[in-house]
């Protein structure tokens, strides 16, 4: 029995209307526009964020980022830790100063020189210390910067984890 002896008989009664795929992405949105939810929560605003990001993700330093969005430095880096950056100027050892520091067990002014850093990186110091990222802000993030596969060059020379396997 082949398909033609089975299909015999068969017939289309009524044609199918194409309504196409409907759609109901963010993702055309700005990065400013996509970080305004969490405008509240950063140290900055949106477009400020943005930019910050945008500049740092072209490669730029964390003073020329913060020139860029016309924001202070720390400002740039609370904002760049807080989008999910791993921005932390102490060392383990600092860490753990901090620690104590917050904790009352020692004053500030022995804690930075314990530090061993200056009054700027202690303060951000502080604030790693004591703000978790935003997860949401940091996949909002790591979507609009995503490269694509056919946009990256290098794409096909990069191992994948499934070749680990």
């Amino acid at each position: 029995m082949g398909l033609s002896s089975i299909a015999a008989g068969l017939e289309v009664t009524a044609e199918q209307r194409d309504r196409g795929v409907a759609t109901a992405d963010g993702t055309d949105a700005s990065l400013a526009g996509r970080l305004e939810p969490f405008a509240d929560e950063l140290p900055c605003d949106a477009a400020a964020a943005a930019a910050v990001v945008e500049a740092y993700a072209e490669g730029a330093d964390l003073g020329r980022a913060a020139a860029v969005a016309d924001v202070a430095t720390t400002t740039a880096a609370k904002t760049l830790y807080l989008l999910g950056e791993p921005v932390d100027p102490l060392s383990p050892t600092a860490r753990r100063v901090v620690d104590d520091w917050l904790a009352g067990e020692i004053p500030r002014t022995e804690a930075e020189t314990l530090a061993g850093v200056g009054a700027s990186e202690f303060a951000l110091g502080a604030y790693v210390a004591t703000h978790d990222p935003i997860p949401e802000a940091e996949s909002v993030v790591a979507d609009a910067l995503a490269v694509e596969p056919d946009a990256d060059p290098l794409y096909d020379a990069r191992s994948d984890l499934n070749d680990l396997v």
